[in-house]
């Protein structure tokens, strides 16, 4: 990276805000992520995402399974039929897709402040995730020609079991993959883990850009989580941000999953990823 951003890139827009629903508030917390950021004094650029079309969906989906998502003829990963959700789509996976190329071109890093991606499978939904944002974003930048290697770096609570499934369908073989969710469960295995992270990032170091998921999720006190400490989450993000920076490869991120109550307590898992990023690409103390 030549020079310090001088604000770091935000892609949102209200159009990909849906109702929270069930046990999830993924659909409703971007807004009151990028509020969080802002009033910390984070130096923050937020930018209007162009939302993902039908064309650039299929690249990673089953054409029908598209359609009838779109359409609201089928379940989403809320197990809902419901016309928000289906309307928000596009957005949220545009938010990614744009954040990915952002980072590509200014070197350093983007935001989408979006979730619910990795359950999404070829041609089904699952786990609050209906398309899967970081395969159709690999996809598009391999389309677009901005990049020949993709790293998908998720570290979420949960095995990106969508991604898998759908690489292994269409065959892709210019992704590099890593899933914390696949080995890493225990508070014994935190330190291991935060160890072994830089290695997991270097291993990415062909890759043009990754994809990281920035999960908030496995919090020792996430109901759906429980094995790292707010201390520990943060050095995640700051191994995260430094290994990549020192091997030059850019990141997109996003939020993830998250699941606790109140959602302050989710938004200050958030709130110490941006600082972690601006820290490193804001050159701020």
């Amino acid at each position: 990276m030549s020079a310090p951003l001088k604000h770091i890139p935000v892609f949102y827009s209200p159009k990909l805000q849906a109702q929270a629903t069930g046990t999830s508030p993924s659909a409703a917390k971007p807004m009151q992520a990028i509020a969080s950021w802002i009033e910390l004094g984070i130096g923050i650029s937020v930018i209007a995402p162009t939302p993902a079309t039908r064309a650039g969906l299929i690249r990673a989906h089953d054409p029908d399974y598209v359609d009838a998502i779109l359409e609201c003829r089928a379940l989403n990963g809320f197990g809902t039929k419901a016309a928000d959700v289906a309307a928000s789509l596009p957005y949220t996976v545009g938010a990614m897709i744009c954040a990915a190329r952002e980072a590509i071109k200014n070197g350093a890093v983007a935001v989408a402040p979006v979730s619910g991606f990795h359950h999404a499978h070829y041609s089904k939904a699952e786990g609050f995730c209906t398309f899967n944002g970081l395969m159709v974003a690999a996809l598009a930048l391999k389309a677009e020609g901005l990049a020949q290697r993709v790293g998908i770096l998720d570290l979420d609570q949960h095995y990106g079991n969508g991604t898998v499934d759908i690489a292994q369908r269409l065959g892709v073989d210019f992704v590099t993959h890593f899933s914390s969710g696949s080995e890493y469960f225990l508070e014994s295995q935190a330190e291991e883990f935060l160890s072994r992270l830089p290695s997991r990032i270097a291993s990415m170091k062909d890759c043009q850009v990754i994809l990281y998921q920035a999960g908030a999720d496995p919090h020792i006190e996430d109901p759906l989580g429980g094995w790292l400490s707010t201390e520990q989450l943060a050095r995640r993000d700051r191994l995260v941000f430094e290994t990549a920076s020192d091997l030059g490869i850019p990141i997109a991120w996003n939020l993830a999953g998250g699941y606790q109550s109140p959602l302050r307590k989710v938004l200050k898992i958030h709130d110490n990823t941006m600082l972690a990023a601006a820290k490193i690409y804001l050159h701020a103390r």
